[in-house]
């Protein structure tokens, strides 16, 4: 018997989930803290985000969707630490605004746009809690600027290992998920997250789906060992470039070989 499941963090299964608008409702209610039933629809958008200038490169969205109150949401997952996360998240969410002004123009008919971050790894050093939420609000007071904009970062390795009671705290832990019994268990807890594991158990037996997802697993791996190799050339050409100004000051090499045991 085949016990291959798909694991949601790859953005390809994520998709494949979201694609499903009983799992979009169950996920979006636990992130935005709402009850289900404000969630009368949702609407899977196109991914693919247009261009504004014709010099600019495609913007590529992992989940795309708007609520029945035109609500627009940008739900993205990234695995590997992103230095500008924050600048990038921004940049999308802020992209889906101007958009909006430039079918409408003018500023009166903007709707929100929230853009949801899951990213497997810690980003904002501030805090312990994995689930953060912002707005734009005034320094002093705290006064909230605007409602149009508003950006969730969860960040997996945050989530603590006693179960704070919310249905997130379930949906992190199903998608960080790594084998049948877990996702079983896990599916227990509400029907959104049964529906969900239905879904990946669909997926999974899918083999034009699992090409899919395999395909698109090697392409994080190739890319995650790429930067690794191109942060380790970057360091053995700075090192060089160090030993080579140490020497130029005639500094001793037996004290260069003590920093730099690897050099001939």
């Amino acid at each position: 018997m085949d016990d291959f499941i798909m694991s949601p963090k790859i953005d390809f299964a994520f998709k494949e989930l979201m694609r499903n608008d009983y799992v979009r409702k169950g996920f979006l209610s636990a992130v935005l803290d709402i009850n289900d039933t404000l969630i009368k629809s949702t609407v899977l958008l196109n991914t693919n985000m247009p261009k504004v200038h014709d010099d600019e490169k495609q913007s590529i969205l992992d989940v795309r969707l708007t609520m029945n109150d035109d609500t627009e949401i940008d739900i993205e997952i990234q695995l590997a630490y992103m230095k500008a996360w924050a600048d990038r998240s921004t940049f999308y969410v802020s992209k889906m605004l101007v958009e909006q002004v430039g079918i409408n123009r003018n500023y009166t008919n903007i709707k929100k746009c929230v853009g949801i971050s899951l990213l497997d790894f810690n980003y904002i050093k501030e805090t312990e809690r994995f689930h953060t939420v912002f707005h734009l609000r005034e320094d002093t007071e705290s006064i909230k600027y605007t409602d149009v904009l508003e950006i969730h970062v969860v960040e997996l390795p945050k989530l603590p290992q006693k179960d704070d009671g919310t249905d997130l705290y379930d949906w992190i832990r199903f998608i960080k998920a790594k084998d049948k019994e877990e996702f079983e268990m896990l599916a227990k807890q509400n029907s959104y997250l049964t529906k969900a594991y239905e879904t990946l158990e669909e997926i999974s037996a899918d083999k034009q789906k699992r090409l899919e997802y395999d395909a698109r697993q090697k392409a994080l791996y190739d890319y995650n060992t790429m930067m690794i190799e191109s942060y380790e050339r970057g360091k053995a050409e700075r090192n060089m470039e160090l030993i080579t100004q140490m020497r130029a000051d005639g500094i001793d090499e037996e004290i260069i070989k003590k920093y730099f045991p690897d050099i001939r």
